[in-house]
């Protein structure tokens, strides 16, 4: 129920938010958004891979037995890095908006279109048809209203399906540990893995984003935080950014009051393109892989580990096991066998589920960063504009003692002019 509203909600709140801002504030905020994502990203990976060498996941495991596990196996994918970060190039131009609703492209060699929905291409599309109609002036109000609109009756639609939330996400978690046939000899075989990657969200969600949080606006980020609980359960359960999105935008505009402005401009975008909990699991399955063959990586290959693990996970789908698919491109840049990716899927279901709760709480705490930062702009601007107000037409003498302080008479004109001159006792303010 909640993937039914994503295509309406994201469409109409990038449409209806980039129309809302002018083009100064869209750019200026659009700047500090991408500054916050990709700086972000970087310090993920770079938490992930130093977590990976300290705790040493991969070491000693070489002996797993795959067949034991029952695991399926990988098949090698032959896609090259290159036509990896293409492929993010490629869909943000679709060629046709309604395919992009449901089709995607990737190059698996060569570039085909397979099922799942191209969020980059629609978010582009709905940014610049926001800015377009704010360039129309009236002819365009018609069109916003009508985005407007059919944002809030969405919003309608995610307020009830949200009384079902705690049931699915019994359901949801409950299946997925049933599905397990031996979960003790799973667990027990990959624990340092598990342990690794869940205490490097832990670091980086619960230390790392909220003292950004708190070094930009001066104010408690757990505070903040706890006014999104019911978005990070639906994200624990689901496993999909993308599915928690009407939820976030639901919490954060009325349990912390941030400007829908803001919160429909950068909740979709940062739900495309900020995967931070994403990039620690890619850096640390690649850092568990490589010690799993007994590779030392080299400082050469550490850094094409972070680059592209924050390149790549601007393009992995919002989806369950959507990140598993980018560690290929990881493995296959610094030369490892994608063969043991099938471990990794193993156990995805666990990992997963912080990974995509640090990637909806780095949305949240960016939209409420950006949030502060406007207001803050917006409080300047009033007293600026407050301090500037001059009057050029005498005051009335009645009215003298009712002026505001802040209201400056550029030609003050004394008591007998005003006397004789009758009329110009009447101010034009």
């Amino acid at each position: 129920m909640l993937r039914m509203v994503i295509l309406p909600l994201v469409v109409c709140s990038l449409v209806s938010g980039a129309a809302s801002l002018d083009t100064r504030s869209l750019g200026r905020l659009g700047g500090i958004a991408i500054a916050y994502f990709l700086g972000t990203t970087l310090l993920a990976s770079g938490l992930a891979v130093a977590l990976g060498f300290i705790i040493r996941p991969g070491a000693g495991a070489s002996a797993l037995n795959t067949p034991g596990l029952g695991l399926p196996g990988v098949l090698p994918t032959s896609k090259e890095t290159v036509d990896s970060f293409l492929d993010l190039v490629r869909n943000l131009f679709p060629a046709n908006l309604v395919a992009a609703a449901f089709r995607t492209v990737r190059s698996i060699p060569v570039g085909t279109e397979i099922e799942g929905m191209n969020i980059l291409g629609l978010v582009l599309f709905a940014l610049v048809l926001g800015v377009a109609l704010k360039k129309l002036g009236q002819e365009g109000e018609d069109l916003i209203r009508f985005f407007n609109s059919f944002n809030e009756a969405t919003m309608v639609l995610v307020t009830w399906i949200m009384w079902y939330v705690p049931i699915g996400i019994m359901f949801l978690v409950g299946s997925k540990i049933v599905e397990m046939e031996d979960i003790v000899l799973l667990v027990t075989s990959l624990g340092k893995y598990i342990f690794a990657s869940i205490l490097g969200h832990v670091i980086h969600g619960g230390i790392i984003l909220p003292l950004i949080y708190f070094a930009a606006t001066r104010q408690n980020p757990y505070r903040f935080l706890l006014g999104l609980i019911t978005p990070f359960a639906t994200a624990f359960a689901t496993c999909s950014s993308s599915a928690t999105l009407p939820s976030m935008i639901k919490c954060i505009e009325e349990n912390n009051k941030v400007d829908k402005r803001i919160s429909r401009f950068i909740l979709p975008i940062g739900a495309t393109v900020n995967m931070d909990g994403a990039a620690i699991f890619q850096c640390m399955a690649a850092v568990f892989i490589a010690q799993l063959n007994n590779v030392d990586l080299n400082p050469g290959q550490i850094f094409t580990i972070l680059v592209t693990a924050t390149a790549s996970s601007v393009g992995a789908a919002g989806v369950p096991a959507g990140g598993v698919l980018t560690i290929a491109i990881i493995l296959e840049a610094i030369g490892l066998p994608t063969n043991d990716l099938s471990l990794i899927l193993a156990v995805d279901w666990i990992v997963d589920r912080t990974t995509t709760v640090v990637n909806v709480e780095g949305d949240a705490l960016g939209a409420g960063i950006l949030n502060y930062l406007n207001e803050k702009d917006k409080d300047k601007g009033k007293e600026q504009e407050l301090k500037e107000v001059t009057v050029e037409a005498v005051a009335n003498n009645k009215s003298e003692a009712e002026t505001s302080p802040l209201v400056t008479h550029k030609n003050p004109v004394s008591n007998t002019s005003s006397t004789a001159d009758p009329e110009s006792k009447e101010s034009v303010l």
